[in-house]
């Protein structure tokens, strides 16, 4: 079903975005590539994705212009033909308490991680109405959906991007076009890696004892979830089997959320 289709995946160059781009790839989605990383690391996310037989470029676009996204939708359009399926993935995060939040990381999370879907899916979304079939998937976090202090920017644009979910799938209901968001847990992303590494070396705490503090306090089962396993959710809902699943924030988080 998914052979031939083509997908934008933002934030796509490692994580839980390049995950998401390989399980698409190996369906037969062609893949647009989008995010921050050198030259080399580009080509070489770009040929395991050309491996698989599928046709895969990058365009290079900062989400925080929106200009700079009109001419990545124009491009990725031109060069593929269509987008049949959008991850909203790429975000960008300041940890403060909200008076020592600087007004400009404020300002750049909103653009990045609420204002740069927004763009995104209006640009795409008549095509998708057009073609009466379309998937677009939020990476809006376990964050989208509770609260945490000092992470004003993150709670408040996840939460906006849950809401902006809802609105899409309510609006695109008749057109066989699905819309929800994913709220994962702590995953197992480089991000995770060096942040457990850094606030081990604080604590002067190895790294195995650090790990196993940071996910007492937040996933019952203590462990991470994996940025495979995001993606075979996200595979999921771009299938028929999931067509009338739409509008909804899916937790996978360890049983974060059943602790409440």
């Amino acid at each position: 079903m998914l052979q031939g289709k083509v997908a934008l995946v933002t934030g796509s160059l490692s994580g839980i975005g390049f995950e998401i781009s390989m399980a698409l790839a190996k369906k037969g989605c062609a893949i647009v590539l989008n995010g921050l990383g050198d030259p080399a690391l580009i080509e070489s996310q770009l040929l395991k994705l050309k491996d698989l037989g599928v046709n895969a470029i990058f365009i290079k676009a900062d989400l925080s212009v929106p200009h700079e996204i009109e001419v990545l939708v124009s491009q990725a359009m031109s060069t593929m033909g269509s987008i049949d399926i959008l991850v909203n993935n790429a975000v960008s995060r300041f940890d403060a308490v909200i008076e020592n939040l600087p007004p400009e990381k404020w300002a750049y999370a909103m653009a990045v991680n609420l204002s740069a879907p927004y763009h995104l899916s209006r640009l795409i979304l008549p095509s998708m109405k057009a073609k009466n079939w379309g998937r677009i998937i939020n990476l809006a976090s376990i964050y989208g959906v509770e609260g945490v202090a000092g992470r004003t920017d993150y709670v408040v644009t996840k939460h906006g991007l849950v809401g902006m979910t809802k609105v899409i799938a309510l609006e695109c209901a008749e057109y066989n076009i699905t819309c929800n968001a994913l709220c994962p847990g702590a995953v197992e992303t480089p991000f995770i890696k060096e942040l457990v590494t850094h606030r081990a070396q604080e604590a002067s705490l190895s790294v195995e004892a650090y790990t196993k503090e940071f996910l007492k306090a937040r996933q019952p089962s203590k462990r991470f979830v994996q940025p495979s396993s995001v993606a075979a959710l996200a595979l999921f809902l771009c299938s028929e089997e999931a067509r009338d699943m739409t509008g909804t924030p899916i937790a996978m988080d360890g049983g974060w959320q059943a602790r409440a």
